[in-house]
């Protein structure tokens, strides 16, 4: 800021008052800078735990705001940023499949191209971009086919991730009277039994994990690795859990008397700070 030249009878006064006029704008400028004002579009962020998978969607969310959307504020036909402001993104943490199509883990800008009766999902590599305006088709990593579905009315554009199970779970794009829905396949079955029996040790406690599961999510294995798995932990030392499990697992089978054997077994070696588990046991069997 320029200063006038003050006269020698008045200087100092004059002087004085434009620096406060100069400290008040300064003070009034940063003060500005510093106000957060809200977006037309508000971000929003979801993650969901599939399995030992995350999924991660950040996106903004526009309004219907009274306007027609599908084929005249959204084109059909044309890419679109699925949302507003920055391009949406969608993170995997793992590799998974999107309606069965293959997808390296990682961050991908989430494009769609909607049509009146199908739409295309594109997962492009790179992640960071404003909107579709630099959109690169060669970077594209996957183009996956989706099916929209009437529904009711959303005024802001929002995801979903429902129907989750250890291994799958599907994501839901919902605006307007329209959602998208795709499948995300974790494959946690086969990545957490792969990498409990890489990792197994002369230690009970492995080969037990790996029983358990299969045990918990009936399906995952077939009884013989299941009855092996268990084999190898009590070979390794039988203990309260083991046994109990290798009881419960009888009984499945339908070997009552055997199921029964090991689970009496299971309770003599319970220590004291698994007597609440002992009990549980003594309650069960009671019932076969």
């Amino acid at each position: 800021m320029i200063f006038p030249i003050a006269s020698a009878a008045g200087g100092n006064d004059t002087m004085r008052k434009w620096m406060i006029f100069a400290l008040a704008v300064l003070v009034a400028t940063s003060v500005f800078a510093q106000v957060r004002t809200p977006r037309p579009s508000p971000g929003a962020s979801l993650t969901q735990t599939v399995g030992v998978t995350d999924i991660t969607i950040k996106y903004s969310r526009p309004g219907v705001k009274g306007r027609p959307i599908w084929g005249s504020l959204v084109p059909y036909d044309q890419v679109w940023r699925t949302g507003a402001n920055e391009a949406t993104t969608i993170s995997f943490s793992d590799d998974v499949t999107v309606n069965g199509q293959k997808l390296a883990k990682g961050t991908y800008a989430f494009f769609t191209i909607p049509g009146k009766d199908t739409w295309t999902l594109v997962f492009n590599k790179q992640g960071e971009q404003w909107g579709a305006f630099n959109y690169d088709q060669s970077q594209d990593a996957a183009r996956i086919t989706a099916k929209p579905e009437p529904a009711d009315f959303r005024e802001w554009m929002g995801f979903e991730i429902n129907d989750i199970t250890t291994d799958t779970a599907k994501v839901v794009l919902r605006w307007e009277k329209i959602a998208v829905p795709f499948t995300v396949n974790a494959d946690t079955t086969a990545r957490v039994l792969k990498a409990l029996s890489d990792a197994m040790k002369p230690d009970w406690r492995t080969p037990y994990q790996a029983a358990s599961f299969a045990f918990d999510n009936k399906g995952a294995a077939t009884d013989q690795q299941l009855s092996d798995w268990l084999d190898k932990s009590l070979s390794i030392a039988e203990n309260t859990s083991n046994l109990w499990l290798k009881a419960r697992f009888l009984q499945r089978l339908g070997k009552t008397a055997e199921a029964k054997a090991a689970a009496q077994k299971a309770i003599s070696l319970a220590p004291a700070s698994q007597q609440a588990l002992a009990d549980t046991i003594k309650s069960t069997i009671a019932t076969w």
